[in-house]
């Protein structure tokens, strides 16, 4: 274990202090999430400013995604080997840099690699991965609240944002904008990184005792378990990217108009939030497997009533109660890389699986367009949904049955 920001002397998991690091996280996570909203509400300025079409000019948001993925990961082993401050003030510094960039890109490449390298992938990516890991370390008994609430960061931030930047960019323009999230992500960021001080330094003989390291108790390797976790981040969030992405222009195929879909859109993210915490209060009782089953069977039964249920009345309804279903599902697997894995390779494993899920919901999206597109509807479309959370879900049942099988024996 290294040496550097290790813990203070005093300052235990789940004490007042633990609190206070949480609503800094949450903070973090929120401010530092507009890297992942900015592209979408500034787009149509995008486009006119150089010139391109409507997929041009969402080529920038695909490269902010894939730079999000990427650099989640090595956030995360930065976290491991440093703790989190030194990845959040390079996160801080590279948003600053970032955004005065594309402020004064000149072509449409100079805004794509602003927005690929240094928003997204040095940016952003360390606000999300690398502070839900961090804060499972300061957590045991309040755990899942825990990682639920600092995970609610970028729904926060899809919510606080766009209508700030909106007003911003009709107000001073785009450039101007962007120059001013630059300088309000440094001028915030930095001050709230230091206020995290040292991380907490978790002995491994802490973790076997607890009961949290079952990993060496099930048939299985370490590397096998995360290519498994890994296969269930993908599968889980191909199947929830088919609403999120596509209910706008369901609404309009269906003849009811796009700001419907938008308010249906909105009605999602908003319930989940609520599901996130509501989730995290479960997942302090009966674990993070359980909770990824829960969820993963409630979102498989809200795809299935998009089909049926197709009239205005019962689109808002089946929203919302998608949005209940599917806000616990990506948190639960930094629980479950807790109770499988060391505590000293939480940032990288963490990491690697929510970066997953972006991937996920990136290739949900475009799959669930091309099917349209081949179909001409949207059924088969929720159909190629159901099926692969129902991945998800044989993988949970899976580690459930093993940790219970681990119990049995045990006893």
């Amino acid at each position: 274990m290294s040496s550097v920001d290790t813990q203070p002397a005093g300052e235990q998991p789940d004490s007042r202090y633990a609190w206070r690091r949480l609503l800094t996280a949450l903070g973090l996570s929120t401010i530092g999430g507009i890297g992942l909203w900015s592209v979408v509400v500034a787009l149509p300025a995008i486009e006119a400013e150089f010139g391109v079409d409507r997929g041009g000019a969402s080529i920038p948001y695909t490269a902010t995604m894939i730079g999000f993925a990427i650099g989640g990961v090595l956030m995360g082993r930065l976290t491991d080997r440093f703790g989190i401050r030194l990845p959040i003030v390079f996160g801080a510094i590279s948003l600053g840099v970032g955004y005065i960039a594309a402020a004064g890109a000149q072509s449409m490449w100079q805004f794509i690699l602003a927005q690929a390298v240094l928003i997204g992938m040095l940016g952003s990516s360390s606000t999300f991965g690398p502070l839900v890991a961090d804060v499972t370390h300061w957590f045991v008994r309040r755990r899942g609240v825990a990682v639920a609430i600092v995970a609610s960061g970028n729904y926060l931030a899809g919510t606080i944002w766009p209508p700030i930047l909106q007003f911003a960019i009709e107000t001073w323009g785009w450039r101007m904008a962007h120059v001013g999230i630059g300088v309000f992500c440094v001028l915030t960021m930095l001050p709230l990184a230091i206020s995290l001080g040292k991380r907490r330094d978790v002995d491994e003989t802490e973790i076997r005792a607890s009961g949290r390291h079952m990993l060496t108790k099930i048939n299985i390797s370490p590397s096998k378990l995360q290519a498994i976790l890994i296969v269930a981040g993908l599968a889980c969030c191909i199947a929830m990217a088919m609403p999120q992405v596509h209910i706008v222009a369901y609404c309009g195929d269906l003849g009811y108009g796009v700001a419907r879909g938008a308010e249906m859109l909105s009605l999602m993210l908003g319930f989940g939030i609520i599901s996130r915490l509501v989730s995290g209060v479960i997942a302090d009782r009966i674990g993070g497997v359980g909770t990824l089953l829960l969820g993963s069977g409630l979102q498989c039964l809200a795809l299935l009533f998009y089909i049926p249920f197709d009239g205005l009345t019962s689109l808002y309804i089946v929203s919302a109660f998608f949005g209940l279903a599917q806000g616990g599902i990506v948190p639960s697997y930094a629980l479950i890389v807790r109770e499988y894995f060391p505590a000293r390779e939480a940032g990288s494993r963490v990491s690697l699986v929510l970066m997953t899920t972006i991937v996920g919901m990136a290739i949900g999206g475009w799959m669930s367009g091309e099917i349209y597109d081949l179909t001409g509807s949207y059924e088969v479309a929720f159909l190629n949904g159901i099926a692969w959370n129902l991945v998800n879900m044989s993988i949970a049942f899976w580690l459930l049955a093993g940790r219970n099988r681990s119990r049995r024996a045990i006893a």
